[in-house]
């Protein structure tokens, strides 16, 4: 990675040098810069007059390490640990206690930025919160998250490896539109150029992403969260037609939309329509609504609808 020559450039390395490897010596910030010794203490010293608590620690296991104060220093993060903070955020990460891992690693430049009692207390929680894991979410490669975020902000296309949950692999080129998060679950909405039709593809099932010179303008009324929704609801492999006995609006209350499109039948009728891999796994979402419903298409989910009344039917036995 090119070092910018210029001295407040190299200070902030210095700043970024310290916070990740606490006790870092001048020998070893001089070689990570290409300086000598002595510049490498110099831009400590910038750093110092900036207010910055850079503290020095003489002997064999001393070096430079960042103190601590009333308020944060500057901190600075790559591009894999900003992203893992906001993944931590939206799905709750369970490796925030390692440190090789990019929270954990960005999780750590803020606990020893803390003051000491502040930090006791965060430590403490730390090591032993024992998080009850999401067995429904499933977390990306950060370093692939964040390319394909990147991409999307820069609109490049690019060509990604894929594996199918059925285990089969293909290159693809596309546009990414959006990465959307939805229930643990991280998507890249985008339109394939191979398919020549709009795609979401699940982002750790992406073997390896590259970046392509080709650039895109996604749709001008482009609605992430409520196309991929849309498109998880139709392609599969069994079609299914249900009337159920209820207004439209307590229906999508009560639904997830992925099931398939609502349509008002009457003021107190409402139709879904839509498609499944998993006919059980409707069916069970259909008993969840509080109101008489009838199967009028679809035989694998009418099927599945008499066995589990049969099974409900049986427990109350």
């Amino acid at each position: 990675m090119p070092i910018d020559s210029s001295p407040t450039s190299r200070a902030l390395l210095v700043l970024e040098l310290v916070q990740g490897s606490p006790g870092i010596t001048a020998d070893r910030l001089a070689d990570k810069l290409g300086v000598s010794e002595r510049a490498a203490r110099r831009y400590v010293g910038i750093l110092r007059e900036a207010g910055i608590p850079i503290e020095s620690v003489r002997g064999p296991f001393g070096g430079y390490r960042l103190g601590r104060g009333l308020r944060l220093p500057p901190l600075t993060f790559s591009a894999t640990e900003a992203l893992g903070l906001v993944m931590a955020v939206l799905d709750g990460h369970h490796a925030a206690s390692d440190p090789t891992a990019p929270v954990g690693s960005a999780l750590g430049k803020i606990m020893r930025a803390l003051p000491e009692p502040v930090a006791a207390q965060a430590e403490a929680l730390r090591r032993t919160t024992a998080p009850a894991p999401d067995r429904a979410a499933v977390r990306p490669d950060p370093g692939t998250a964040s390319t394909l975020v990147q991409a999307c902000a820069d609109r490049r296309r690019v060509r990604l490896g894929y594996r199918s949950e059925a285990g089969s692999e293909w290159i693809a080129e596309v546009d990414p539109w959006a990465v959307v998060v939805r229930h643990g679950r991280w998507y890249l909405l985008c339109h394939s150029h191979s398919a020549d039709a709009l795609r979401a593809y699940r982002i750790d099932r992406v073997r390896e992403v590259r970046l392509l010179e080709d650039t895109f303008s996604p749709p001008a009324d482009l609605d992430p969260v409520a196309m991929l929704e849309q498109h998880l609801a139709v392609g599969w492999e069994y079609e299914v037609d249900v009337v159920i006995d209820a207004a439209v609006d307590d229906v999508a209350r009560r639904l997830p939309r992925t099931l398939g499109r609502l349509e008002p039948v009457d003021e107190g009728t409402t139709r879904l329509v839509g498609s499944t891999s998993n006919p059980i796994w409707y069916a069970e979402q259909l008993a969840a609504v509080p109101a008489p419903f009838r199967v009028v298409g679809g035989e694998a989910l009418r099927e599945c609808v008499a066995a589990l009344a049969q099974r409900l039917a049986s427990a109350g036995f």
